[in-house]
Formats: structure tokens, sequence, C-alpha cells
């Protein structure tokens, strides 16, 4: 884990990115214009510096995130690999919007129970490829061994067995209820990772939509919550738009008003089909 004010300034990078890239600007020349605003008392910078050389180099930032594994986690670089991606739908501004949400919640008290809500929550709403996702996940440093197990048996069952059901199975809430029916001396062959209260509400998001479970447990636990890709401002086009069509409308007012009164001389609209273009024309098709 990085100390706290590495997560700060992480945050914040990530956050000017997210603003500027709106301004449809290169991220070339946008990793130059920020790297000077970052703390110089951090690592950040010098990190800043490795992406944009590979990024000028090999055109993509995933493979220096890759590099840099003792500074950037694997999900950071999955999301960075997936944003970067032709075929993905996955842009570099919601990625980087995920980032930034995600370095805020780390710099303050995070829990390995809220980072891997965070984290799947991502997979889920953005439809990102389950298999990698989930293995970077197993992978961060948030968790220890046990949790990472738990994610890679999730990476294997996901699609066949309910999310809910498999955070039920590994909450105390579960194991409460076991001992009411097989007695105080049932003890679990797995410990427990969830608590009683998220243990109760995916029980009762049985057969749901995972969405609506970590809805819940973010309005009674207070675990952060996954930013939504923008829709594209179309506003933006519309005055140019209105420009032309008035452009157009007052051309055919002043026809009306020429032939209204009987100015209009259509014959300036002619062409002459024996009339060759001169051959000196540099601009003539023959």
């Amino acid at each position: 884990m990085l100390p706290k004010e590495e997560l700060v300034e992480q945050a914040y990078f990530f956050r000017i990115l997210s603003e500027r890239i709106g301004e449809r600007l290169a991220m070339q020349d946008l990793l130059k214009q920020v790297k000077y605003e970052l703390l110089v008392s951090t690592k950040l910078p010098m990190a800043v510096d490795f992406l944009l050389t590979e990024l000028l180099h090999g055109g993509a930032m995933g493979p220096a995130m890759r590099r840099m594994q003792h500074y950037f986690t694997p999900f950071q670089t999955f999301l960075v690999d997936e944003a970067e991606y032709d075929r993905g739908r996955f842009g570099m501004q919601t990625a980087v919007k995920v980032l930034q949400h995600d370095a805020e919640y780390r710099s303050g008290t995070p829990t390995p129970q809220g980072c891997f809500l965070y984290q799947f929550e991502t997979l889920c709403r953005n439809r990102l490829r389950y298999d990698p996702g989930l293995k970077a996940m197993s992978e961060d440093p948030i968790y220890d061994a046990d949790w990472s197990r738990w994610i890679l048996e999730v990476r294997h069952q996901i699609g066949l067995v309910d999310m809910a059901d498999m955070i039920f199975l590994r909450s105390e809430e579960y194991v409460t209820r076991k001992r009411a029916v097989d007695g105080p001396d049932f003890q679990p062959k797995l410990p427990p990772l969830f608590g009683e209260h998220e243990g109760r509400m995916a029980m009762a998001n049985h057969h749901k939509d995972p969405l609506f479970l970590f809805a819940a447990l973010q309005r009674h636990l207070g675990y952060p919550k996954v930013p939504r890709a923008t829709p594209a401002d179309l506003t933006v086009e519309i005055i140019p738009q209105l420009l032309r069509r008035m452009e157009r409308l007052e051309t055919r007012l002043k026809i009306m008003e020429e032939e209204q009164r009987h100015g209009l001389d259509i014959t300036k609209f002619y062409v002459d089909p024996k009339k060759r273009p001169d051959d000196s024309d540099p601009l003539s098709d023959d």
C-alpha cells in the first residue's frame, strides 16, 4: 500500500485528467501539463514522466503501468488497458474517473470489503472482461491471502453462482445462522470475509441484479460509488447548426423577394451544354 500523500496526489492527478480530457486535448499534452502541477515530494511526477515517455514511443500507457507494479496496482493497469483497447467501449475519461474515486477511497480508511465491491461493480457497470479483471483484483495489495483465494474462486464461479450467495456464504451472518441451527460449536471451514450487515443484505438480494445489492451497501454502509459514464453533450453542435440553417433561410428569402419584385434573373443560373471549359483552365476536368 502506498502512503497517504501518494494516494491523495494520485486522486488529484486522475481528477485533472478527467476534467481536461473533455477539452479534446491529446493525452501527451495533458501529461506534459499536469506533471508540473504535482507535488514533487511524491513519486508521482517521476511516474508521469515514465508514462509520457512510453506514450510517445509506444502509443499506450498500459505497458508502462505494468512495469511499475510497485506504484500502480494491477487493477489500475487493467482499467487503462481496457480504455486503450481499440474494440472496447470503455473510454479513457470514464477510466480516469474510476481511478480518481478509487484513489480517494484508499486515501481515507479503506477496507477490503469496500475495495472489492467498488472494483467488482466497476466491472459490472462498464461491462469489462471478468476473467482478467478479477485476476487483477486478486493481486491488489489491500487483500490478504484469504481474500485473494476467494476472488480467484469468484473468477471461476462468476456466471454460475449468484454473487449475493457467494457473499452470504463468506459472511458472519451465515456463521450466526448456522450456529443457531447446528449449535454454538459450529466452526466454518473458511474464515468469513464480510460482516453481518453485508451478509444480511446479500441474502435479501438473492437472485436479483447485483447492482441492487451494491446500491444497498452504499446506502447503508457508506461504500464508495462507481462513477457512471456521462452522455455526450450534444448542445455544443446546436449553435453552429442553427447558424447554417439561418444562412440558408436568408438566401431563400432573398430569392423570394427578388422574384416578387420581378427582378429575379434565372438565366444566370443556366449552363450552356455546348460550351466547353477552357483548356488553359487548371481547374478544368478535361
